[in-house]
């Protein structure tokens, strides 16, 4: 027996007290430590006390045979690989055995040249088992650190999502302190930006996938978050979303997708209607087909046609065109319709 190397317990099943003897001192050369036991109910009772490696198991056991009492083995022991003995030409038999669990048969003959067989059989079933046990646990410890990487993945965005919040309330407070109209303005906007921002990662902290966002349910929270976001004299603007289900891109491309819906719908909020005035704001998301979606941000206002000096400071403006660069989209307007509608079309 090579030191350091545990010993195989083997249990042998097999009416023959002479022969178990032998295969007993046979094995007990290779490192292999045999209990014997005569039929089914020893084998069964030994079974339940203590673990084995390998069973091998003899088909003639007197008022029995091997195959009557493998089910129950497997049964009590089903992860302990058995070697079918079987000293009879049937190769139905071998058959049988294969189908009702076992992993490797040898064939008896009576020169006892058997012993070496099942010298190589055990070994190999040990080997085959310690490989299965050791890919089981590879792959639970890989589950795991998935598992421990999704956590983590999820934590991040959670506070990530708590400190945009913050920082968007922090400027709602630095507004509340400024008296200059466009400073105000500015900082609403800029609160837009943020809460829009923060919405995809308050997405990605309860979604089973962080590497996708499902657009239907982040632009219905985001539609609120915009209109509390620009101004409070503009609130009473009625928006609404409607959007098909299964829409989904990287998160990444979200962020860039959520900056262009967010200008478009501020621009609708500050200048779709006459001081005053207040309307219909609606955000469509459509599944093109294709690897193909379109978001429509539309109002019945006084109509803006996407040519001409912008209206503001055209930060808005150039944020648009930087963010549809970067999705690789098409914005345009339609003007056949009342009011503003615009259109991006992106790949998903």
């Amino acid at each position: 027996m090579t030191v350091g190397v545990p010993m195989i317990r083997v249990l042998y099943i097999d009416d023959d007290e002479g022969l178990a003897r032998l295969l007993k001192k046979s094995l007990s050369h290779y490192g292999m430590n045999v209990d014997h036991a005569s039929g089914g109910s020893e084998s069964l009772t030994l079974l339940r006390q203590q673990a084995y490696d390998v069973i091998a198991l003899d088909h003639h056991l007197g008022t029995e045979t091997g195959l009557d009492i493998i089910d129950q083995l497997t049964e009590v022991s089903s992860n302990t690989p058995i070697i079918y003995v079987t000293g009879s030409d049937d190769a139905n038999i071998v058959m049988s055995a294969l189908r009702s669990g076992a992993s490797d048969y040898v064939w008896k003959d009576l020169n006892g040249h058997y012993r070496e067989l099942i010298v190589s059989a055990i070994n190999d079933a040990v080997a085959k088992r310690r490989m299965m046990v050791e890919r089981e646990e590879a792959q639970r410890l890989i589950l795991q650190a998935k598992e421990h990487a999704e956590m983590l993945v999820a934590e991040v965005n959670h506070r990530v999502a708590n400190s945009l919040a913050m920082i968007s309330s922090l400027a709602t407070l630095q507004s509340n302190v400024v008296a200059d109209p466009a400073a105000k303005a500015a900082l609403a906007e800029m609160r837009a930006r943020i809460l829009a921002i923060a919405g995809i990662h308050r997405r990605l902290y309860t979604s089973s996938d962080v590497r996708f966002v499902d657009l239907d349910a982040y632009l219905k929270n985001l539609g609120s978050d915009l209109l509390a976001a620009v101004g409070e004299g503009r609130r009473t603007h009625t928006l609404t979303v409607k959007a098909d289900s299964n829409v989904a891109i990287s998160t990444d491309r979200a962020i860039s997708l959520a900056m262009v819906v967010t200008e478009l719908v501020t621009n609708a909020v500050k200048y779709a209607y006459p001081v005053g005035e207040v309307g219909p704001i609606r955000i469509c998301l459509d599944d093109l087909g294709n690897g193909q979606a379109a978001i429509r941000v539309e109002d019945d206002g006084v109509g803006w046609t996407g040519s001409g000096p912008p209206r503001g400071t055209g930060l808005g403006s150039r944020i648009m065109q930087a963010m549809t660069k970067s999705l690789q989209a098409t914005l345009s307007y339609d003007q056949t319709c009342k009011g503003t509608t615009a259109q991006i079309v992106f790949s998903v």
